[in-house]
């Protein structure tokens, strides 16, 4: 029961911020970790099971922009599972885009 609770409070905090960032500066997109929708979207196939593909060259670019130790925040987060991102392959970015990812993450 505590599970199911912890995880309804994070995808209201997940709507929350979606909805905020939409009335703040409207519906542009999304931004996470200071990664837009296009990096995000541009990750994606190399986060995703069953078949992840390397990063390509705007996945990196995009990650590299990125503030690593929020995205590290996430990890092991029911955020992540909940949008279809494989937290373990998320985890594996940064060193196949050649990143230092940050300290314990």
């Amino acid at each position: 029961m505590e599970e199911r609770k912890r995880v309804a409070i994070e995808i209201m905090v997940v709507v929350v911020m979606v909805v905020g960032c939409c009335m703040w500066k409207g519906c542009n997109g999304l931004s996470l970790c200071d990664m837009n929708e296009e990096g995000l979207e541009a990750c994606k196939p190399s986060v995703t099971e069953p078949n992840p593909v390397d990063p390509s060259p705007e996945c990196c670019k995009a990650l590299a922009a990125a503030d690593l130790k929020c995205l590290c925040s996430y990890k092991n987060s029911s955020t992540l599972p909940f949008l279809g991102i494989d937290p373990n392959l998320a985890a594996s970015l940064p060193a196949k885009c050649n990143l230092t990812p940050p300290d314990n993450c």
